[in-house]
């Protein structure tokens, strides 16, 4: 899994791509956690080129998404295919994330 990085201003947007599963998960909860510190808890992440994410991959999000919100913040999360927001759905998990339909979108939230 590629993970690219950009910073505009203060916020850090992730955008991983590939699948996001037990293989990549820790890898990905990693860069996630650092951007977390990094950002002040500023972060977006572009979902948008993950085709597909296992339990693994969810709970990263999950666990991104409870560290934030202890401080009163959440995870943004923009670009969610289809399959994406099923499983969201599914696991009746989608409430925990604020979702945007593009990068630019979840940017201008922290504003």
């Amino acid at each position: 899994m590629r993970i690219d990085s950009q910073n505009h201003g203060a916020i850090t947007v992730l955008k991983p791509q590939g699948p996001l599963t037990q293989e990549d998960a820790s890898t990905f909860g990693g860069t996630l956690k650092q951007a977390i510190a990094e950002g002040l808890g500023r972060v977006v992440v572009d979902i948008s080129a993950i085709p597909f994410t296992d339990s693994q991959g969810l709970e990263v999000l999950i666990e991104a998404c409870d560290r934030l919100g202890r401080t009163g913040m959440s995870l943004k999360l923009c670009g969610s295919n289809e399959t994406l927001r099923e499983v969201f759905e599914l696991t009746e998990v989608a409430d925990r994330f604020e979702h945007y339909a593009d990068t630019t979108s979840a940017i201008r939230s922290f504003l």
